[in-house]
């Protein structure tokens, strides 16, 4: 009996080995905090791990793993599995997706946005580009129109834009710079601290982005309908692992990418139905500008 009770603990501790050395682990490299912004990524790690049973799980990251202007790096040295890049912060690095960060696209609504990110993801050049640093994309991060926050007197004619010092990124800061304005590309995690000190005037961002780092704290007023484009940020995963996940854990992750995109537009939905509420509490002045003013920013 006790050869038997021996034995079969034994065989019940080495299929525990065994099934703790089999269980896939994805580091995932994020920046910030989780916001509206993430909630793809965590909707996806949270269905792949009930899809297998959790086999696969994946260990999300808020600045824990890299710069946010260095997950493609990360990647391709097997730093990690996953990441949330940016194409504005490193141009270089992905200059073929950087077509969706240029100026006034018509992209009205984050539906259009996934399916036209969708679109250039499948391109063979897009590929190539990441391919180069040993990643794919598998889900974009679709974010509304950009608009400025700012300070002092409301800034609602190009030309009261001369000289204006604005946190904008890729294609966002050529459009600004085009129209006389100086774009700085500090990041996300680093534009309220250059609004306080008087670094940026302003700062270009998605509304979920104003809320998560703040800068409409500092704000007393916004442009409501400047609408000059957005940044388009992927979601990667390397190659290599990718290639390593058994059927059923590619399987999982692929058929996630759908749910987890939903999951995600309806949250941004109910963040853009409480933003007039977020700018009525902190007295920030909207600000519009005129037809005329708007075709002569296009125009340029």
């Amino acid at each position: 009996m006790k050869k038997s009770t021996t034995a079969l603990l034994s065989i019940a501790m080495l299929g525990g080995f065994a099934t703790e050395a089999f269980a896939t682990e994805w580091n995932v490299s994020l920046w910030g905090s989780r916001r509206a912004f993430t909630e793809h990524v965590e909707k996806i790690a949270e269905l792949v791990s009930e899809k297998t049973g959790g086999a696969f799980t994946m260990n999300i990251s808020y600045g824990g793993l890299s710069k946010n202007t260095e997950n493609l790096d990360g990647i391709s040295i097997g730093a990690f599995e996953m990441a949330q890049i940016c194409a504005g912060y490193h141009t270089d690095k992905n200059p073929a997706v950087t077509v969706l960060e240029l100026p006034f696209l018509g992209v009205n609504t984050l539906e259009e946005e996934v399916a036209v990110s969708n679109a250039v993801y499948a391109h063979p050049s897009v590929k190539a580009d990441f391919e180069r640093w040993g990643a794919m994309t598998l889900m974009t991060s679709p974010m509304p129109q950009y608009n400025l926050v700012g300070t002092g007197e409301a800034r609602d004619t190009l030309d009261k834009m001369q000289g204006m010092r604005v946190r904008a990124t890729g294609g966002l800061g050529d459009a600004f710079k085009a129209i006389g304005a100086v774009p700085t590309s500090v990041t996300s995690s680093e534009a309220y601290n250059a609004m306080e000190a008087g670094v940026v005037d302003t700062v270009a961002f998605a509304q979920h982005a104003h809320l998560s780092f703040r800068t409409i704290d500092q704000a007393t007023w916004w442009t409501e309908n400047l609408n000059p484009g957005t940044v388009n940020c992927p979601v990667v995963v390397s190659i290599d692992a990718y290639n390593a996940l058994s059927d059923d854990e590619r399987a999982a992750l692929d058929g996630s990418v759908d749910e987890a995109i939903a999951y995600y537009l309806e949250n941004y939905g109910k963040l853009l139905d409480k933003w007039e509420t977020v700018l009525a509490e902190k007295n920030v002045q909207k600000v519009k500008f005129s037809d005329t003013e708007l075709a002569a920013f296009r125009a340029k």
